[in-house]
């Protein structure tokens, strides 16, 4: 059984780092403003504010940031302030039997998907595929939150990970299956493939989502994912969305979902509002959930936290 961090309170003091891209100083100070009024501290990593032209500081500055946090016994969860690019550059930096040993909530999407499934690789800590800094503000929708919120700080369970009210997931082909959750950004997850940080999909479900990208790069990302074995090994399936992705050739990302992946025969579900979009579900890397995509319902079986 993977590890659970302990469960985030109102009162907790919230690491923060940024691990790829740099973030405008302004921005950065209006979302920390935003956590403090919800109660929270906030602790700064040295490189918050760092630039450094495609990345904040150096891959072993900003993984220095991060395992600050983890041996800092005061934080209770790490925060990234934004994903953009360079996250990869810092795994050969981190202790993962440190972070082993003083596991913490950690919480990001985009480029960060890959150190949250190289966290319950390496440390076998459940991570989220959830809200960054760049989240807290007063436009992010309540749905966001209370999937934060519910997934990080309650131990309910089980719990069902629902798209907001008139969106439904969309089974494409049923079944039923159970079994520890991964994935996230597929840019992410395919810039992986060849690595030490190659994304371990056997007897997992598989989840995909996507930003940015027309369906040609789409159609390379799911071909490389398939000539890795990607899906092969998977249990199931989740699609979720890919938000400004204009269609190539005729062929839109449906498209695409339906001839690369329904023929595989897997339980496959699609349009599950995650990462990118303006509805975010949390998603806990390396916890048990069961799909089930004859009844189109994603469950998370046990808390993941404790």
């Amino acid at each position: 059984m993977a590890i659970r961090p302990p469960l985030l309170q109102r009162g907790d003091t919230i690491g923060l780092v940024t691990l790829g891209s740099p973030l405008d100083a302004n921005t950065i100070n209006t979302r920390v403003q935003f956590l403090r009024n919800l109660g929270f501290n906030i602790v700064f990593g040295d490189h918050v504010y760092s630039y450094s032209g495609i990345v904040a500081a150096s891959a072993q500055q900003r993984a220095d940031d991060l395992m600050n946090m983890f041996r800092n016994p005061s934080v209770k969860m790490i925060l990234a302030t934004r994903g953009g690019t360079g996250v990869q550059t810092i795994l050969p930096y981190l202790d993962f039997d440190i972070i082993r040993q003083n596991p913490k909530i950690i919480s990001g999407y985009s480029d960060i998907t890959v150190l949250l499934n190289s966290l319950y690789q390496f440390s076998n800590l459940i991570t989220f595929h959830s809200l960054m800094l760049i989240d807290f503000r007063p436009e992010t929708p309540g749905y966001n939150f209370n999937q934060f919120f519910e997934a990080t700080s309650t131990l309910n369970s089980p719990r069902m990970i629902q798209n907001p009210p008139d969106i439904a997931l969309r089974g494409l082909v049923p079944g039923n299956v159970t079994g520890p959750i991964v994935g996230g950004n597929m840019t992410s997850l395919v810039n992986a493939l060849g690595t030490p940080y190659e994304i371990n999909t056997q007897g997992k479900i598989l989840f995909l989502e996507e930003t940015h990208s027309p369906t040609t790069m789409i159609f390379r990302y799911l071909t490389q994912l398939s000539m890795s074995g990607k899906f092969q090994d998977c249990l199931g399936i989740i699609i979720g969305e890919c938000t400004n992705c204009p269609a190539s050739y005729g062929t839109t990302y449906e498209d695409l979902i339906n001839s690369l992946l329904v023929p595989l025969g897997k339980p496959l579900v699609s349009n599950l509002t995650t990462g990118h979009g303006f509805y975010k579900a949390t998603i806990p890397i390396g916890a048990n959930v069961n799909l089930n995509s004859t009844e189109n319902t994603l469950t998370v079986m046990e808390p993941p936290v404790s």
